[in-house]
């Protein structure tokens, strides 16, 4: 409703994502708008919106900074961010931004500051004192990669040992991450019949 009575950027300012930002399930989906609106949306946003987007992408970098998680996502974002202004900072004279160009130069000399803080993080190493994660049993362990809500995490996991990545690819887990994402009419319409005229989760 929210969407359908109001423009982009009057949505996007109205929308707390600061509190967002701070719950573990909510901040994918801050980060996934960030980066649809980096792709093609940024030129669609007023001026202010534009301004809140750098604030609340700044916020983002710090907390990530302070936890040293996702870090990979957020400098993907950040990647994505940065080729788009680079292709919009070239079009000077196109009113394709908001505001004084030098504003824009400033936020890419901003945006490169962000990159190489993430870059120059290093992620404290707990000292082993007894069990690791690979010792737990497999149930266990796939009912902690059940929590992830991230389906690049599971992957990047299963990347770690032979075991991990037969479990990565456990069909209930990937159906529990759509059922997490989507509704089930959502999941219904993403279905493909295989020959035998049942539906292919694994397409989902």
């Amino acid at each position: 409703t929210l969407f359908r009575s109001c423009t982009l950027g009057e949505a996007f300012n109205r929308l707390d994502f600061s509190s967002a930002i701070l719950d573990s399930r909510r901040f994918n989906y801050v980060v996934r708008l960030l980066e649809l609106i980096a792709k093609s949306q940024l030129t669609s946003l007023s001026g202010i919106a534009q301004k809140n987007y750098m604030n609340i992408l700044e916020k983002v970098v710090q907390k990530v900074l302070e936890d040293q998680q996702n870090i990979r996502l957020i400098k993907e974002l950040l990647q994505t961010l940065y080729t788009s202004l680079c292709c919009l900072v070239q079009r000077i004279g196109k009113s394709v931004l908001v505001g004084n160009i030098n504003f824009w130069v400033q936020r890419m000399e901003s945006i490169l500051h962000w990159q190489r803080q993430l870059s120059n993080v290093q992620i404290t190493q707990p000292v082993l004192k007894g069990m690791v994660f690979t010792d737990l049993p497999l149930c266990l362990q796939l009912n902690v990669m059940q929590r992830l809500t991230d389906g690049r995490d599971i992957v990047c996991l299963g990347q770690v040992s032979s075991d991990l990545q037969v479990l990565s690819e456990d069909r209930p887990l990937w159906k529990k991450l759509c059922q997490y994402h989507f509704t089930e009419r959502q999941i219904r319409r993403r279905l493909i019949l295989t020959d035998k005229g049942q539906p292919d989760r694994k397409s989902t």
